[in-house]
Formats: C-alpha cells, structure tokens, sequence
C-alpha cells in the first residue's frame, strides 16, 4: 500500500511505548463519553471561559459562570482533565486550557466534525455493526425512513440538515478557489456538474467565467433546493438543472449533448466500486477525446498530515452506517482502477488543495 510519508511513518511502524498504547485503549473504550465530553464543554461556553481566563478558573467559578451545579462543573473539568483538554496548578486548583484544548476550539474543521457527528451520526453509529455486515445503512433509521440519507436531505430538521451541509460545504468550498483555475485553465464553454447539490460550485463557475454554461445532474428533491437557492444570483441564467438518479444504471447522462468538462466534487464517495465504474462510463458518452472529466475528492493516502488520513477513515464508516451501506472515502490506487476501467486514463494529479483534496484530471482513453 502506498502512502504519503508522515502516514507511512505512522502506520508501518509502531511509534507507541506499552503504557501510551494501553492510555489509548481506554480511550477508545470510552469514546463516546469522551466525545460527549468535550462537546458539552465547548457548548457551555466553559473552553472558551477557561482560554479568555489569564490565571484560570476553579471548579467554583466555572459553575458559577456556566450556570450549572458545582458537581456538573467538576465532573466536566475532572473529565477534561484525563482527556487532555485542559491543564490544572496543582497549588492553586486553577483550570487552563492545554494545547488539545485549544485546537478543540479554534480549530474550524474539528468543530465541523464535532456537530457533524453529533446531529448526524451519533445515533446510528449504534448499528454500525449491522451495517457493515449487511452492505445497507442500517443506522440511518435514526434519521428517517428512506434508502440513502441523500433522498432525505431536503426533509431533515433544519440543525440536522446545518450539519450536514455544514461538514460537506467545509471541505468542498475550500478547495474551489484552487480548482476553478484547474478546470478553466482549457476555457470550457460547457460543464457538466454531476451530483452539483445546492449549486454553490455551479455559481463560483458562472462568475468565474462569464461564458460558461453549466448544467447540474443530481436528484429530483436536490434540484429543487439547488434551484432554490440559486434564484436572483448573479449568472443564475446559466445554469441548469436536470433531476435523476444516477444509482440506476439506466439513467443516461444528457442525451445528446457534448461538455467540454465533466465535473465531479466530493461525488464518487458516494457510490460502490461498481456504481462507480457505471457513472463513469456514462460520462464518456457525453465526452470527446477533447473534453476533460475532473474529479475532486479526499484520497486518504494522498493527505499532507496524518490527522487528515484519520478523519478521512472514519468518515467511511459515515457512509457505511448513515449515507447508503457501500461507500467510502477512497485510496488513490482503488480510484484510478476504477477511473481506468471505465475507458479513461489520468492525465494528471493536483494534491493538496484546500483542506486536503485532490483532483484527478481524466480523459478518454487513447486520446490525444
């Protein structure tokens, strides 16, 4: 298996002596607590009290200002302690934050995740075992009633549906500034956005470039908010949208149509191996040997930093328990099987945009 060096370093060798390696087990043998933990800390507003605080604060003070009870107050902060978010002087009993602590609160990713997995998945992840053994999203009964999460989107309460959005929006909207100069670095006339959910890609495109037309495939109920959210933006006229489901393998791209660029963000995770290849194979018959296919996505081999890797991994079993049972967030080597056996070949690789993203450019295979 092939990886980027700080993850080679960490996960071909061990790096742990006996008694961090066995503080770990437990850590992860009380995981959810641990979570619970330090979300509730950061909701009460006490990680931010003890950071402003110059000298820190005791259990007392800490109750006081939380508006909670001293015992509500020293469980949080003993807890915290073991944890690693804060620190205590063992001669003035004064709580501060440590550096943990402090990436907990200024860190936008962590925060993202935190409320992602708390409205999203912290139900489900209950059925992960179920899920992983029966190939279908078992814990997505925690939010509704529906095949995949992607069908429920539109209906869930509006926190759960922030969090959603919120943690898919991150990670995608920081890489567009990077990607826009990729993609219309060949000047498309046409783009073909598959799986454009709310259409913010769509927009950047349009102001980007004041002669593209892009057109959007995703579901019915996506459509509807994308077209909802787009109306009375600025190039709004020059998108499109067409509802389908492209899990269905008789779901043909735009009939008759050609793009000069097929544009594919955070969207293959979504999908089997096998789906895969059959949504790719569907976009060549859109494609000429002169039109590019860009696909954007968070290899997790392909990470600058091992913390990436570790989020990256875990957020598999997201799709695993919650979005559709068979997906994942994919090694480099498994896409590009999967790219070249639909018929293209990639021409090149762009790593580390934004928040870890990498864009495969393709094209169809033997093309000049």
């Amino acid at each position: 298996m092939n990886l980027f060096p700080e993850l080679e370093k960490r996960y071909t060798r061990e790096s742990m002596n006996a008694r961090e390696a066995q503080r770990l087990a437990e850590f992860i043998a009380f995981g959810p607590v641990i979570f619970q933990t330090a979300r509730i800390m950061l909701r009460l507003g006490i990680m931010d009290m003890l950071r402003d605080s110059r000298e820190g604060m005791t259990a007392a003070e800490v109750a006081d200002k939380a508006g909670i009870s001293l015992y509500a107050a020293k469980c949080l902060l003993e807890a915290s302690l073991c944890i690693g978010l804060i620190l205590v002087d063992k001669d003035t009993d004064r709580f501060t934050i440590s550096k943990t602590g402090w990436f907990l609160i200024n860190d936008p990713a962590t925060r993202v995740n935190i409320d992602f997995n708390h409205d999203v998945n912290y139900l489900g992840w209950f059925n992960l075992e179920e899920a992983l053994l029966e190939g279908r999203p078992a814990g997505l009964k925690s939010l509704g009633d529906w095949t995949t999460v992607y069908e429920g989107l539109s209906s869930l309460p509006q926190h759960i549906r922030d969090s959603w959005f919120g943690f898919d929006h991150f990670y995608s909207d920081n890489s567009f500034d990077e990607a826009l100069r990729i993609v219309f670095d060949r000047k498309p006339a046409t783009l073909l956005d598959v799986g454009g959910n709310t259409g913010r890609w769509a927009l950047r495109c349009v102001d980007h470039d004041k002669d593209v037309s892009v057109t959007i495939l995703d579901l019915p109920q996506q459509i509807g908010l994308m077209l909802e959210n787009i109306k009375g933006r600025d190039g709004a006229e020059r998108i499109d949208g067409i509802g389908v489901n492209l899990l269905d393998p008789d779901t043909r791209m735009p009939e008759g149509r050609r793009f000069d660029a097929v544009w594919m963000s955070q969207f293959l995770d979504c999908f089997s191996e096998d789906q895969i290849v059959s949504i790719l194979r569907r976009a060549a018959q859109v494609m000429d040997h002169d039109s590019r296919l860009y696909i954007m996505e968070t290899l997790w081999d392909r990470q600058r930093f091992e913390p990436a890797a570790l989020c990256l991994t875990l957020t598999s079993l997201y799709f695993t328990a919650i979005a559709n049972g068979n997906s994942k967030m994919y090694h480099s080597e498994d896409m590009a099987r999967l790219v070249e056996e639909a018929g293209f070949e990639i021409e090149t690789v762009h790593d580390f945009l934004g928040h870890g993203h990498s864009i495969l450019v393709c094209r169809l295979a033997g093309g000049q």
